[in-house]
C-alpha cells in the first residue's frame, strides 16, 4: 500500500517546493554528478540495489537532487524505472564468470585460487581521518602514482600475477589516462562445490520453469524462491539486515557460516534470434555490458533423519545477491533466504508476508510518509467520538451524585 497522491493549496506546494531548491543551494555552491561519482561509490551502489535499476549516473542525479536523501532517491529511480520499456530479456549468467575483485570464505582458510581481500573495511581500524578536511586533487593523483608504481613493482617481481590474486582488476586514471594491472580472475570455482562433491549438501531439483517477474505481477502468497529473492534483493539495506540479524540473535533457530563471499563484475548477454531465408532461428548472442554485485552462499546446518534411523547433519545453502558491494546486505539476504525456505510459522523472520511486505523501502516509507498528509476528516470523527464519551461519563457521574 503506497501514498504517492498529495493535494492541497497550489500556492503554498509551489512555495514548499521552492523552499526545498533553496535549502539545496543556500550555501551558494552545488556538487557536480562527477563528484558524487568519484566520491560516493558504496552510497550509489545502495540506492542502485534498492532502486533495481543499475545506472551510476541516474542514481548520482537521484542523490544530488534529493541531497542525499536514501529512501527519496530510490523512490525516483524506482519512478522513472517504472516508464521504461523492456525490450530484452538478458541470458540466465553463472557467477563463476565473475571478474573477481573480492572472493572471502568463513568456512575454509585454503580453497580453490586462495582468499582475495580486495577493497573492504573490514580490516580499518575504524578512526576519523581528519587527513580529508584538506584532501585536494594534487594530493589524490599524487596518491594514484604512487599506488600505481607499486602495483608495477609487484607485478614485475611475481612470475605468475595468477599467484598475487588480491590485486584484481584495478582501473586508475591519471590525467584521463587509464593504467590498468589485468588478472583474469574467472572461472573460479565455487567453494560450496567442496561440501557437493562430499554429498553434504542438500539436493534439489533442477527448475526450468521462467521466473515470475515481480515487476510486471502483483505477488501472491505462498511465493516461489525466484519471487522472494527478487524482493529481499530490492529490499532496504537496513531493514534486510535488520531482520537477518534477529533470525540469528533469537527470534529464529539459525545460525549460518559464510560459505563464499564473492565481488565482481558479471557479464551480460541478449539473445537474438536471426531468421535466415530457410526461416531457421538462429541464436546468437550479443554481449551488453556488465554488472558489479556483490554474491554470498551461506551454510546452514541440519539435522537429518536418515530411513535407517541413522542422525546426520547436512547443509542448506542460503543465497544473497545485490547490485554493488554490499556485503551486509548480501549477507542478511542469504539468512532471510534460508529462514524463508523452512516456512516455519514460530518466527515472525519465517514469515514470508511479514519479510516481503515489511523490507521494501518504498512500500514502508511510502506509508509510513503518508501519516504527514492531512487525516482531518478521519481524526474529527474519532475527536467527535471522544468528546461524546467523555460527556457521557460526566453526566453518569453528575446523576450518581
Amino acid at each position: 500500500m503506497a501514498y504517492v497522491a498529495v493535494k492541497g493549496g497550489t500556492k503554498a506546494i509551489e512555495a514548499s517546493i521552492e523552499a526545498l531548491t533553496y535549502e539545496r543551494l543556500k550555501n551558494q555552491d552545488t556538487i557536480e554528478i562527477q563528484s558524487i561519482l568519484s566520491g560516493m561509490r558504496v552510497f550509489i551502489d545502495q540506492v542502485m540495489s534498492e532502486s533495481s535499476i543499475y545506472s551510476k549516473e541516474l542514481a548520482a542525479i537521484a542523490i544530488k537532487q534529493t541531497e542525499g536523501n536514501l529512501e527519496e532517491a530510490v523512490f525516483l529511480l524506482r519512478a522513472y524505472r517504472s516508464t521504461l520499456s523492456r525490450t530484452h530479456y538478458t541470458k540466465a549468467v553463472e557467477s563463476k564468470d565473475m571478474l573477481i575483485e573480492r572472493r572471502i570464505s568463513a568456512s575454509f582458510k585454503d580453497i580453490p585460487g586462495g582468499q582475495i581481500l580486495g577493497a573492504t573495511c573490514d580490516y580499518t581500524h575504524r578512526l576519523l581521518d581528519f587527513n580529508l578536511m584538506n584532501e585536494s586533487r594534487e594530493d589524490t593523483k599524487a596518491w594514484l602514482v604512487e599506488y600505481a608504481k607499486k602495483l608495477k613493482k609487484q607485478k614485475e617481481s611475481v612470475p605468475d600475477i595468477k599467484e598475487e590474486r588480491n590485486q584484481g582488476h584495478i582501473p586508475i586514471k591519471i590525467n584521463e589516462k587509464p593504467l590498468e594491472f589485468k588478472d583474469p580472475l574467472r572461472d573460479m570455482s565455487k567453494v560450496i562445490s567442496i561440501l557437493r562433491k562430499e554429498n553434504l549438501l542438500r539436493d534439489f531439483k533442477e527448475s526450468m520453469e521462467e521466473p515470475k517477474d515481480i515487476t510486471k505481477e502483483n505477488i501472491e502468497f505462498p511465493t516461489k524462491r525466484s519471487e522472494r529473492l527478487q524482493i529481499l534483493t530490492r529490499g532496504q539495506t537496513g531493514a534486510v539486515t535488520s531482520l537477518g540479524y534477529a533470525a540469528i540473535r533469537g527470534y529464529g533457530a539459525t545460525h549460518p557460516t559464510v560459505g563464499e563471499l564473492r565481488v565482481g563484475k558479471l557479464p551480460l548477454y541478449i539473445g537474438n534470434p536471426i531468421e535466415n531465408g530457410e526461416n531457421q532461428v538462429i541464436e546468437d548472442d550479443f554481449y551488453i555490458g556488465e554488472i558489479k554485485v556483490t554474491e554470498v552462499e551461506s551454510l546452514f546446518p541440519r539435522n537429518i533423519k536418515r530411513p535407517n534411523g541413522k542422525n546426520e547433519i547436512e547443509f542448506d545453502v542460503g543465497y544473497g545477491i545485490c547490485y554493488g558491494q554490499n556485503e551486509s546486505k548480501a549477507i542478511a539476504m542469504s539468512v532471510l533466504d534460508n529462514c524463508l525456505e523452512m516456512k516455519n510459522k514460530e518466527f515472525p523472520t519465517y514469515d514470508e508476508e511479514f519479510v516481503l511486505y515489511h523490507i521494501d523501502s518504498v512500500e514502508s516509507t511510502g506509508f509510513i510518509s503518508h501519516l504527514k498528509l492531512p487525516h482531518y476528516v478521519t481524526f474529527q470523527s474519532k475527536l467527535e467520538q471522544a468528546r461524546k464519551t467523555r460527556k457521557k461519563d460526566v453526566k453518569n457521574h453528575d446523576n450518581l451524585l
